[in-house]
């Protein structure tokens, strides 16, 4: 089954933000990483894996334009079972494809135009959450028991 796993965000200062995730909302970082033309810091509250993701200066890349100028959010992923298979099929749909051939993860203009990113099962484990992110947390609640009249 296919499920969100990952939102990417485009940051102009990566330090600045990596300690504002984790400061006001406990986030922990899992990863630092160059990756062709920008730094993608992968950070991560328990459930999913947020990336922050900072281009060189003068980066014209497609994949750096994609989702505009600026600080933005750049693109959200999909976890699918079978990569090849679904980019056939967004590419039957008339999505335009913007990774290049043979990168995966594979990165596409979704209906209307917004960028979103398919990826193998897996890429993104589910980390274990901060002692931050599980103070917040509000604690389970145990069924009452009432007593009978």
């Amino acid at each position: 089954m296919s499920r969100i796993v990952h939102l990417a965000l485009k940051v102009d200062d990566l330090e600045r933000t990596t300690q504002f995730y984790r400061e006001v909302f406990g986030f922990s970082e899992m990863s630092t990483e160059r990756v062709r033309d920008h730094t993608s810091r992968h950070l991560s509250d328990g459930a999913i894996d947020l990336a922050l993701i900072q281009y060189d200066a003068g980066t014209q890349s497609a994949e750096s334009r994609a989702a505009g100028e600026g600080p933005c959010i750049h693109h959200f992923a999909v976890e699918v079972p079978d990569v090849a298979r679904a980019e056939k099929r967004i590419r039957a749909l008339g999505c335009e494809i913007i990774s290049d051939p043979g990168v995966v993860p594979v990165k596409f203009r979704s209906p209307g135009g917004i960028v979103c990113e398919i990826v193998p099962q897996g890429r993104y484990k589910k980390p274990k959450a901060s002692k931050a992110a599980k103070a917040k947390r509000p604690a389970p609640r145990k069924p009452s028991k009432k007593k009978k009249k």
